[in-house]
């Protein structure tokens, strides 16, 4: 029988490596071709193309101190969205504070797309300035 469902164990792969700053084992994540959409006009938003880029957005977003509480892992057939709580506080008192469906769509075990939606765009625009 065939399985008509994404493979959700990499999504969690994604979750391990970027909660564990393993960027090796992120980057082996993603495929070549990848695009990664961030709402938004803060530092991290746009879409970025290719592992590398991927990679270095996920640094960034790292190194700001955010603490990522998983709610859901929720899978499709061509993918799977994960059901987020982000937040972090800035030394100069800035505060993120967001939900967020970061929607990983999967391609022969490889992340080709991220697609991420944030509940305060403007909030995550302003703490990533």
């Amino acid at each position: 029988m065939t399985r008509n469902r994404a493979d959700a164990t990499v999504a969690e792969r994604f979750l391990t490596a970027f909660a564990a700053h393993d960027w090796e084992a992120l980057h082996a994540l993603f495929s070549t071709d990848l695009a990664w959409s961030m709402p938004g006009d803060g530092a991290i938003s746009g879409t970025v193309h290719g592992a590398d880029a991927a990679v270095e957005r996920a640094r960034k977003i790292a190194g700001r101190g955010l603490a990522t509480e998983l709610r859901h892992i929720l899978t499709g057939v061509h993918g799977v969205a994960l059901s987020l709580h982000n937040t972090a506080e800035d030394a100069d008192g800035r505060a993120l504070d967001e939900h967020l469906a970061t929607v990983l769509t999967i391609r022969d075990g490889k992340v080709c797309a991220i697609d991420s939606y944030v509940s305060d765009v403007d909030g995550m625009s302003a703490f990533f300035s």
